[in-house]
Order: C-alpha cells, then structure tokens, then sequence
C-alpha cells in the first residue's frame, strides 16, 4: 500500500507560514533540494489545498523552461511538472497544469482508494488544512518536519485545534549544513 508522506518545513517555534502565508524565511539550498530530489523519486503524487496548489502551479512549470533555473531546481521542476497533482478546493472550478485532478473535499474513502492503487508513495507540501484533514482522519503515515533555524514569533500552525493528542514515532533524524534539521515521525 502507498504511504501518505507530509513534508513541511517548519520554524523553531512551529509555524509552516508566516501570518500572511508567506515563506520567506524558508532555507533551501543545494543541500535541501538533493534531499527534495530523493523525495521526488519516491512519490508519484502530490496532494495539495488550493493556496499551495496556485504557488506550485505559478512557479514550476515555468521554472522549468527559465534557463537560468539551477540545475537541481531543474530536475525538482521536472518531477514535479510530471507528477500526478490532486487538488482539494472548494473554490477552484478548472486548472490548467498538467496531470491535475480536481477533488472538493478529502474523504477517508477516496485517500484510501488512491492509497491503494499501484504506484510510488504520495506527499503533501505546505497545504496546512489537507494536512489537519489527513492527519484527523488518521490517514498520514509519515511526517517529515524540516525545522528551519528562524522563530517567527506568529504564523500559521500546522496542526491546530486537533481533537486528541497526535503521538508520534521517531525513525530518522537528519541535519543540514544551514542549520535545518530533519525530524521523520510515523503515527505511534
């Protein structure tokens, strides 16, 4: 059965945004996107919510005929410019990337049909209400937290307003060069 992979980064003091959705404290480097390399190599599908879906859909397939994009952004452009996409909006009527399918809500039923149709794992990027979705349904089986060297102080949380206790497993742990540090949690 394909797992369901979230892949966040996050802030020290745990926000995946910053008030106004921005995410420009995030720390990528040539480190980090061999580690999005390695990722995008085991997947095949991509969840996201509508808002992390527009960022993607605006910056990816352009990075991809830009000829000044690097070379590992290239190959991160590539996979995920082919990959499949579904989107989770309520709002969106139509979309114009490649490989998209429109889905309005997420149901245990049809994440556990994708889950259990062939191919390579699933991950979800950004998109913190799928996330809580996903995670309130108990369909999440492994968390990726890139915890950045920044405190922004306010942000958007993660996982907020959980019913119950999220207890979580550590299996990996990982550091990079600038500082961000890999904590890789199952379900517990």
């Amino acid at each position: 059965m394909r797992k369901i992979i979230v892949s966040e980064m996050v802030s020290v003091d745990g926000f995946f945004a910053g008030e106004d959705g921005n995410i420009n404290w995030h720390v990528v480097d040539e480190e980090f996107n061999q580690y999005a390399i390695n990722l995008l190599n085991t997947v095949d599908t991509i969840l996201f919510g509508r808002v992390t879906y527009d960022i993607f859909e605006n910056y990816w397939p352009a990075a991809a005929k830009d000829p000044k994009t690097g070379k590992s952004d290239l190959e991160i452009a590539d996979k995920i410019n082919d990959a499949v996409k579904i989107v989770f909006s309520k709002t969106l009527k139509k979309v114009g990337w490649n490989n998209v399918h429109l889905m309005e809500e997420v149901t245990p039923e049809e994440i556990n049909k994708l889950k259990q149709q062939t191919g390579k794992d699933i991950v979800v990027y950004g998109s913190g209400t799928i996330v809580q979705k996903l995670t309130e349904l108990g369909l999440v089986d492994e968390y990726r937290f890139f915890v950045a060297p920044v405190v922004l102080g306010k942000g958007k949380a993660l996982l907020k307003n959980l019913k119950d206790n999220l207890k979580l497993k550590l299996v990996k742990t990982g550091s990079f060069g600038s500082g961000v540090v890999v904590l890789c949690y199952q379900p517990g």
